[in-house]
């Protein structure tokens, strides 16, 4: 299996409460990735974090192993919810993929 960790901070020029709507539909539109990728066997983006954190949103996904990470990176539906829902909206990416 590998673990497919990204951490994001929000972009500038949004409200709070901008803020918690983007990140509310990048959720959905995230986890709804699962069943429509193969491969892909758990998503899951965390939009609460403690105040202790450095980062605003935390995307936790489990793939069957490399290639299926691979194949989700270029797929269309990830493509699509990447280019729409996340990418206008978040800023300073940090990602680790680790074999579990």
């Amino acid at each position: 299996m590998v673990r497919h960790i990204v951490a994001w901070n929000y972009a500038d020029g949004f409200t709070a409460e901008e803020n918690r709507k983007n990140a509310e539909t990048m959720k959905k539109e995230l986890e709804n990735l699962k069943g429509l990728i193969e491969g892909l066997q758990t998503i899951e983006l965390f939009i609460n974090p403690l105040s202790s954190s450095d980062s605003d949103l935390l995307l936790d996904s489990v793939f069957d192993n490399e290639e299926a990470l691979n194949a989700y990176i270029v797929h269309p539906e990830h493509v699509r919810v990447g280019t729409n829902y996340v990418k206008p909206f978040v800023k300073n990416r940090k990602c680790i993929d680790v074999a579990v």
